[in-house]
């Protein structure tokens, strides 16, 4: 009986610092998305295929519902990593900021909105903007920067060629697109697709196939944080890059069936459309690294609508080195 219990006990030591070794080894890491969106396809796909789980990391998801408040949430400790647009890293950097804000994993490398008409139209030509009432994204974000960049590329001056309105709040646009503001609006998935659906307004262009590639929505964390938490960002993007080849590798029907949890409201069918039209114009980067050539071209958008507050080099708001070592 005693050298059973002897036995026994020495079982239990040994488990003991085994069973801590093995809940060490997990660490959670609180990421704030900007909104919940099927263009943030790869994230969820990194969730629901148990991604972050197989690099030992438990991801808590929160959506912050704005830029400004995903900025907060990462420099006021409220979140250790945001999913956002480069360009607020930028802002906070030009802000004279003592703990830089690091792009260090690409997710998105083109603008995710559409160029929706009220009117039906079989052959569509940039110049029918001309004199119409245009519903605009809110001023200083991606989305209007981009879309005021497509724009000039087609000769077409925002400010004097269109009736321009940029003073509706982001979550009020659609419906008052939908209740009979303008003739042209501005959109995202999956609205572009639904208003289409309802005979709302037709789908005549893309913006993310006009304005080129660039870092559209990034992850990005506090120098501070990076430096103290070095394994796990790299491990964080190890996930990202596993999620981002097994989109590439799957068709938009195994995407949408993949992600359906985090979009309960939405029809099913409509997240596979919308995941389509994505994978069709290259939105979902392959690979988590975030190249100087796109850097650059962010800026040139940010400085075509007047809104880059001063050129930034891409070795100091960029990290590629954990994008770099994630595995294929």
């Amino acid at each position: 009986m005693k050298k059973w219990f002897i036995s026994l006990m020495a079982l239990v030591l040994i488990a003991l610092p085994l069973s801590a070794c093995t809940q060490n080894k997990v660490q959670k890491i609180r990421v704030a998305e900007v909104t919940r969106s099927i263009f943030y396809a790869p994230l969820y796909v990194a969730i629901s295929k148990g991604f972050f789980k197989d690099e030992g990391l438990d991801v808590e998801l929160t959506t912050a519902f704005g830029g400004d408040k995903t900025m907060t949430a990462l420099l006021s400790g409220g979140a250790d990593v945001a999913l956002v647009g480069s360009e607020t890293s930028i802002y906070v950097e030009a802000q004279g900021s003592k703990d830089p804000v690091i792009n260090f994993a690409q997710l998105t490398q083109t603008d995710g909105t559409f160029l929706v008409a009220r009117k039906k139209t079989d052959s569509f030509d940039w110049d029918d903007l001309r004199g119409s009432t245009f519903l605009g994204q809110r001023k200083g974000g991606m989305p209007q920067m981009a879309g005021e960049f497509v724009l000039k590329k087609h000769g077409i001056d925002p400010q004097t060629d269109l009736n321009l309105i940029q003073n509706i709040d982001f979550a009020n646009i659609a419906n008052a697109f939908a209740s009979g503001t303008g003739d042209y609006v501005q959109l995202f998935e999956p609205t572009a697709s639904i208003f289409e659906k309802e005979g709302k307004g037709h789908i005549v262009a893309s913006f993310g196939t006009e304005s080129g590639l660039i870092p559209y929505t990034t992850f990005m964390s506090k120098e501070s944080f990076i430096k103290k938490n070095g394994d796990s960002v790299q491990k964080f993007t190890n996930a990202i890059q596993k999620a981002q080849s097994w989109v590439e590798k799957h068709s938009a029907k195994e995407i949408a069936d993949a992600i359906t949890e985090h979009f309960e409201d939405t029809d099913p069918s409509l997240i596979e459309t919308v995941v389509s039209r994505y994978k069709e114009q290259d939105s979902f980067a392959k690979d988590p690294i975030l190249d100087e050539k796109e850097w650059e071209n962010l800026q040139n958008i940010m400085n075509e609508a007047g809104e880059l507050p001063k050129h930034i080099d891409h070795s100091k708001l960029v990290n590629t080195q954990f994008a770099e070592k994630a595995p294929k």
